[in-house]
């Protein structure tokens, strides 16, 4: 069976129409963010469209989406309406339109392994370079208009990146900057400071906190006392605290107060057999989802924990997805964007399987295994 590709529209903040918002007002926008407007007018309707409008139900056939002075005031029924000098009409019959998206879990940056070949060997240090210029347009474009950067290596750049595209400057997301990743010792990224302690977990937050960051991301190798520092001083200060945790055991953290989990459940530890406290284990994770029954005692201790708790989880499938085998490539039109460095690097991803051993566990069973679990997760009540 082939798939059918219907046209669709995002209601992007600058694609379609000029902004009006408290931080873009009219005549705001720098000529640079201009470039990328389609249509400048106080009122622009989108005539003979079908409407995905994210609350869960049925597409919504032949309606007229209106809006004035960059803010959607109603959805109506499809009709025929002519353009005034005031009002802009755009017949879009045969096109879908869905809201902007939210990400969130958007990276501005990637990472690079240098002298990457590929028999998959590459030369220390690992890099995370920064995407400052290309990657808010990028999510601009595939329909991302507020997103958070789950973790930066360049915090300054990301919180004046921000400032601009508020200030009509650059084009972009509305973004949510998260600090520095909260880090433990043996960090794997050379980038990533590596904390002494919790008062330095405290300290970090704080810093960061009075620059603008408005959200934080613990990582891998934080220890459970460092964590429940960041997250207390965090807390304080109305911020919210996610994390894509090994060392630290998805229910640990739930009850240390974290807000978000990432990865949906991929990366808990809590069944590995070598797991030791405020350590990762070597599988970081592998083992505990292939062995999770999600219809077990362990999955459903752990689900109502997190449910108890109030703890979000953000699933990445659509990552994961990417390395399995049988996926179709990516399109040519994506790969014509990537540098060749960054193409080769996917290219050598995609054959992986065939110039390395085969894992140790299935990923595609893993793939299925997380989600069952964020299905249940979601089931049991649980935010997804």
């Amino acid at each position: 069976m082939r798939s059918r590709r219907l046209p669709f529209l995002v209601l992007s903040f600058v694609l379609l129409f000029r902004p009006f918002g408290s931080a873009q007002q009219a005549g705001t926008l720098a000529p640079l963010v201009q470039n990328y407007v389609r249509v400048n007018a106080p009122k622009v309707i989108l005539a003979r469209v079908r409407v995905i409008d994210g609350t869960g139900r049925a597409p919504q056939q032949d309606q007229n989406i209106v809006i004035e002075r960059g803010k959607i005031t109603s959805v109506e029924a499809g009709s025929d309406v002519s353009p005034t000098n005031s009002v802009t009409v755009l017949d879009l019959r045969g096109y879908t339109v869905m809201p902007g998206i939210v990400g969130m879990h958007n990276h501005l940056f990637y990472i690079a392994r240098p002298n990457f070949k590929a028999d998959w060997s590459w030369e220390e240090p690992l890099l995370v370079p920064q995407m400052t210029f290309s990657a808010p347009r990028l999510y601009l474009a595939a329909g991302v208009t507020t997103m958070r950067t789950t973790g930066s290596v360049e915090t300054y750049a990301d919180l004046n990146l921000k400032r601009k595209i508020d200030e009509g400057k650059l084009p972009g997301p509305h973004i949510d900057v998260t600090g520095p990743y909260l880090e433990g010792a043996n960090s794997f990224a050379i980038q990533m400071h590596e904390l002494s302690g919790p008062d330095e977990a405290r300290q970090m937050v704080n810093y960061w906190a009075d620059r603008g960051v408005t959200s934080f991301k613990a990582y891998m190798n934080i220890t459970r006392a460092e964590l429940k520092a960041a997250i207390e001083e965090a807390h304080k200060r109305g911020i919210k605290v996610t994390g894509h945790l090994c060392s630290v055991t998805y229910k640990e953290a739930a009850e240390l107060g974290i807000d978000d989990l990432e990865h949906g459940f991929f990366v808990n530890t809590q069944l590995d057999p070598d797991k030791k406290p405020d350590v990762c284990s070597a599988s970081e994770g592998d083992y505990t989802i292939e062995h999770m029954d999600p219809n077990g005692p362990e999955a459903r201790d752990l689900i109502q924990t997190l449910v108890n708790h109030h703890v979000a989880v953000t699933s990445t499938l659509p990552v994961f997805e990417t390395s399995l085998p049988g996926r179709p490539p990516l399109q040519q039109r994506v790969l014509d964007v990537m540098t060749a460095e960054a193409r080769e690097a996917y290219l050598y991803f995609r054959n992986r399987p065939t110039v390395k051993e085969p894992p140790k566990v299935d990923p595609e069973a893993l793939f299925k295994r997380d989600m069952q679990l964020e299905r249940a997760f979601a089931a049991a009540g649980g935010l997804l």
